[in-house]
């Protein structure tokens, strides 16, 4: 009895985020309303706030899927690049160009990331992902998974560089000028990472 209830719990949550997902595709963030994501997923709207407490948190759901997926491609990019620059924007490429093709949405999912309800479960799962992604990016400049404080810095501010260029999306389309930008920025980043001293291992 308990498997089948799970089943159809999770037959419930993946229709709820195959709606969600093709509605904010087709129609935008702003848009789309709750009642479009449950009409969609054929369940009734209390039901689909047992899944999430609000259409960001929807949106939470979806793109976290999206951002984890983006960052994996990104590190197949990064393990064949030359140097650390290189590999950095290999792997923070697959970022920027996933959310230069859904600027909205994207946008509207870094909003939900800063300022969504602290105990909204999907933020906190979000907010992971920007960990990972933060200790993924030391870890090129590092050439290690150790703990490594001045990588960590220039890993925050990559993350950082790279969050202003999506929130630019929500302003005006990608330029070629844009990409030279963040390109610069990053190079200068870990210039500076390289330059600075390090204590004795």
């Amino acid at each position: 009895m308990t498997g089948r209830r799970d089943r159809n719990m999770q037959e419930k949550r993946t229709r709820i985020l195959e709606a969600a997902a093709a509605l904010f595709e087709e129609h935008g963030f702003a848009a789309v309303t709750t009642q479009q994501i449950s009409d969609r997923a054929d369940v009734a709207a209390g039901t689909l706030f047992r899944y999430a407490s609000s259409k960001g948190e929807l949106l939470l759901m979806v793109y976290n899927e999206r951002y984890r997926a983006v960052i994996d491609e990104g590190a197949l990019y990064a393990a064949s690049a030359s140097d650390p620059e290189q590999a950095v924007l290999s792997f923070v490429g697959p970022v920027i160009e996933w959310a230069a093709g859904h600027p909205e949405n994207s946008t509207a999912y870094q909003r939900e990331l800063m300022f969504g309800a602290p105990t909204e479960r999907f933020r906190a799962e979000g907010l992971s992902l920007v960990a990972d992604f933060e200790d993924r990016i030391a870890e090129l400049l590092a050439g290690s998974a150790g703990r490594d404080p001045a990588a960590a810095a220039a890993a925050g501010a990559v993350f950082a560089v790279v969050h202003l260029a999506i929130a630019r999306l929500a302003h005006r389309p990608r330029t070629a000028e844009d990409a030279a930008l963040l390109r610069r920025q990053i190079g200068q980043i870990i210039t500076g990472f390289r330059a600075e001293p390090r204590a004795e291992q």
